[in-house]
């Protein structure tokens, strides 16, 4: 199979949260362009209570211009290494629970195709409630869900965060979840 080398790179945005390059790569029919966005990587975290509920939130994401239900989930910041350590914060700031356990569940890329991205998916568990810490440009609304009814959200398509979709499915599976 045919694998594609970088020729050369052009940095063509620097930003906050992620840049973009556009390379030139090798190609079966001579040379191309891929344009990759270059990410940090995120964490996403399935909390579920000792009930069984799923602990989600809601915003508005400006991208999709629509209130989205996820599962709580953040990018990991430059200087983070560890993305457990990042779980850990973003549970906390985004519903104001913290996790005795964190299971590493695995990672995923959301879009092969144009991003260097991996979301680090995580299940926390014996959770404790205390109070979000919210960044200064978060609206959240915390929520709970029978583990039941989200999946059941997440199968028939009415969430449609993929990370969220993943997560679920994946959390359901490896904590042995049943419905």
């Amino acid at each position: 199979m045919f694998e594609e080398k970088r020729i050369s790179s052009q940095r063509i945005y620097e930003g906050a949260i992620l840049n973009l390059r556009k390379d030139t790569v090798t190609a079966p029919k001579g040379t191309a362009y891929r344009e990759i966005v270059e990410h940090n990587g995120a964490v996403a975290i399935v909390p579920v209570t000792e009930e069984g509920k799923l602990v989600m939130v809601r915003q508005f994401r400006y991208p999709s211009g629509k209130i989205l239900l996820e599962i709580p989930a953040g990018k990991i910041d430059k200087g983070e290494t560890e993305p457990e350590k990042t779980a850990r914060r973003e549970l906390k700031e985004e519903t104001g629970y913290t996790a005795q356990t964190l299971r590493y569940l695995g990672q995923l890329n959301p879009s092969v195709a144009y991003t260097e991205e991996v979301i680090h998916l995580y299940a926390a568990t014996g959770l404790t409630p205390g109070e979000p810490e919210f960044d200064d440009d978060e609206d959240l609304e915390i929520l709970e869900y029978d583990y039941r009814e989200a999946y059941e959200m997440a199968a028939s398509g009415k969430l449609v965060d993929a990370k969220t979709v993943a997560a679920i499915f994946m959390a359901k599976e490896q904590l042995n979840i049943q419905l």
